[in-house]
């Protein structure tokens, strides 16, 4: 087998963002497109001569060509052994797993997360290290640099392999093992909760669903819910993985995952609902008419961490995004450990977690994770809620509910405005920030400002300074108004908005969301404009 250096030319706009590259599909599949980001993302890492590369995907269209195409790259440029999920499949947690576990080089994850799929649609890849997370600024910056002069690529003239038989193949003077996606990820599963427990609660009157909503982690749930831990056949649904995504959109929110939402607030609901999205990192929790936000999930879990095996020693310390809610601080103020407050993307959370400084750790955008690996998990976090209902053998409204009890309530929502124009999103958030001197120590929506900045955090580990993550008004009632681009998607920009407001009164638990945050809603739209600049008259998606 001969290997080729292929000519090429750099292309623009290949900047890696907070989960790696994506762009549609068409982009991808252009000429060298793909090629030249594997190339400069080998370039940049480093000496990986004879070592191993974890490969695989959410299985949305593209991955099995992509995965065909990186293998015969990896065995040009000198790795010693891949190993790839069968059928290309990999859930992203998964896939962190299987590197730290077999101490992988690094591995390369093909997924575009809970964007929609197809060949009109989204495709992503995204480089993770040696510690099985995203791989840190500085070296996403070096691929980029290498993006930018690349001038050639070297693969290797070779057929494909089956990677629907698990086992091992030769590429070149590289071996490459197609391996079960599922049994490393179950196995870790199993260390952490009990099993026993869920098993026998499942076993009784207990019913619960499990949307997979046709993407990566179908087989996976199926493997432990139904396998397992013995769930009747059916309780997954949507579980064929699929390379649209069945046409849906696989985002486990109120909106997208409206299949679930409807049987759990529909007649003779299930005890307990959850879905994850299109790689397996994210999820949401539902309960009998009874929706759980992913930032009082987050608290909840830490608060009732010892309900399982794996975390019964005590919790190091928690970690929550900036726009995150600040439900998990009164958590962790109330167990005398840290709370970090970091920028938005997981690669944060991993310095944190390879310190020893925090063990469970969560985003609001519907990830949450704990050391286990260093990606959010999302099955993980399903897990983990059953083991905590088998132990209090309690509903999920009443956990949540004597929760807020405990902690007081943080009501919390996030706003988003999806595919709007970027210059207007831009302008969305300067209108605030020329504002931040003549808002600080004025009232606003019935309350005083505190202060106004534009979040910056300073890494505690490594002492790396991260910018502009987010515009902030902060109250002195400890309320927040919170503005971001997000940078997941591929066309046009988003803007999200997060607002935050805390009640002590348990007497005032039991409002609505949006009602109780009304004047914050109103008060956002006053000083940035965002409707009018946006021409919406509603948020895309209220979560």
């Amino acid at each position: 087998m001969q290997i080729k250096q292929v000519k090429t030319r750099p292309f623009e706009g290949q900047r890696p963002g907070t989960s790696g590259l994506r762009k549609k599909v068409k982009v991808f599949q252009q000429p060298h497109y793909l090629e030249n980001f594997v190339q400069s993302t080998f370039d940049a890492i480093g000496d990986f001569a004879g070592k191993t590369l974890v490969v695989g995907g959410d299985g949305r269209f593209y991955n099995r060509t992509a995965i065909q195409t990186i293998i015969k790259m990896a065995a040009a440029n000198g790795f010693g052994r891949v190993r790839v999920g069968q059928g290309g499949i990999l859930s992203t947690p998964a896939a962190s797993c299987v590197i730290r576990k077999y101490k992988a080089f690094g591995g390369l994850i093909l997924s575009a997360s809970h964007n929609p799929a197809g060949p009109d649609e989204d495709f992503g890849i995204k480089y993770n290290i040696g510690n099985g997370g995203p791989a840190p600024e500085s070296v996403t910056e070096a691929i980029y640099a290498c993006t930018q002069d690349i001038n050639a690529y070297r693969t290797l003239a070779a057929d494909d392999i089956d990677l629907d038989a698990v086992g091992s193949f030769e590429v070149g003077d590289m071996q490459v093992e197609v391996i079960d996606p599922v049994a490393d990820y179950a196995e870790l599963m199993q260390s952490l909760f009990d099993f026993d427990a869920i098993r026998t609660m499942l076993a009784g009157d207990f019913r619960m669903a499990f949307d997979a909503m046709h993407a990566v982690t179908g087989p996976y749930a199926k493997a432990i819910i139904e396998g397992m831990l013995g769930a009747p056949a059916g309780t997954v649904m949507n579980g064929e993985p699929k390379e649209d995504f069945g046409g849906g959109h696989p985002d486990p929110n109120l909106t997208y995952a409206h299949e679930l939402v409807e049987k759990m607030y529909g007649d003779a609901a299930p005890d307990f609902g959850a879905a994850s999205d299109g790689d397996g990192d994210r999820n949401m929790i539902l309960g009998n008419h009874f929706f759980v936000t992913p930032s009082d999930s987050l608290a909840v879990l830490a608060a009732n961490a010892d309900a399982a095996p794996g975390y019964q020693g005590g919790i190091a310390g928690i970690a929550r995004s900036m726009p995150t809610s600040a439900a998990a601080d009164r958590v962790a103020e109330a167990m005398g450990l840290d709370c970090y407050e970091t920028p938005t993307g997981w690669k944060f959370f991993g310095n944190l977690m390879d310190a020893d400084r925090v063990t469970l750790c969560g985003e609001e955008s519907f990830g949450t994770g704990s050391n286990h690996v260093r990606e959010k998990d999302g099955l993980w976090a399903v897990l983990f809620w059953l083991n905590i209902l088998a132990v209090r053998q309690d509903t999920v409204g009443h956990i949540v509910q004597a929760h807020w009890q405990k902690f007081g309530r943080n009501y919390y929502s996030r706003h988003d405005y999806e595919g709007v124009d970027a210059d207007a999103a831009a302008r969305v958030l300067q209108n605030v920030r020329s504002q931040f001197d003549s808002l600080t120590g004025q009232s606003l929506a019935h309350r005083v400002v505190q202060a106004c900045d534009d979040f910056s955090y300073t890494d505690p580990v490594d002492g790396s300074v991260s910018s502009n993550q987010g515009v902030r008004i902060l109250f002195e009632d400890g309320s927040r108004i919170i503005f971001r681009l997000s940078g997941t998607g591929t066309s046009g920009a988003t803007v999200r908005l997060y607002l935050e407001s805390y009640e002590a009164d348990a007497s005032r638990h039991g409002l609505d969301a949006q009602d109780a945050l009304a004047d914050l809603i109103a008060a956002a739209d006053y000083v940035s404009h965002l409707k009018q600049l946006t021409g919406r008259d509603k948020p895309t998606v209220i979560t």
